[in-house]
């Protein structure tokens, strides 16, 4: 969900901390040694984040922030804020070349650089947090030609 968090709405709080559950207290972001990314550099991004961004000539930029049901992903365009809401579940990252990471969630992405080991740990934080909160899977089924009980 790709919303503008400029102002404060009450509604739109309700139904972001729905989709990703409230931020995290003090004591658990001192436990988890930060909840947010450093600065990521934006390579490039879907036709409707593009659109936003090349509305102002500043060098495009965005920032993580982790809640116990998923990320925030905000990033700037003149004035405004735009935040892109991901809940775990919805959640793709994809490793591409060196240094550079793609973050998809139905039909939006945006792909980050990653050049630094600040961000890259922050992204192994990330993909610890979402498999702690995936449930676990169906059992394997048994395999073929074994003996039934």
């Amino acid at each position: 969900m790709l919303v503008n968090v400029s102002y404060n709405n009450r509604e739109l709080d309700r139904r972001i901390d729905d989709l990703v559950g409230k931020p995290f207290t003090l004591k658990q972001r001192w436990a988890m040694k930060g909840i947010g990314s450093p600065k990521l550099f934006i390579l490039g991004a879907s036709i409707e984040i593009r659109n936003l961004l090349l509305l102002d000539n500043n060098r495009d930029s965005c920032n993580i922030e982790l809640r116990p049901g998923g990320i925030i992903l905000r990033f700037r365009s003149l004035l405004e804020t735009y935040g892109l809401i991901i809940p775990w579940y919805k959640l793709t990252l994809y490793k591409g070349d060196l240094g550079v990471y793609t973050i998809h969630v139905d039909h939006h992405f945006i792909r980050v650089q990653a050049d630094t080991k600040a961000i890259q740990k922050f992204f192994v934080k990330m993909l610890g947090h979402k498999a702690d909160q995936h449930p676990p899977g169906p059992p394997d089924p048994p395999a073929q030609g074994s003996p039934k009980p």
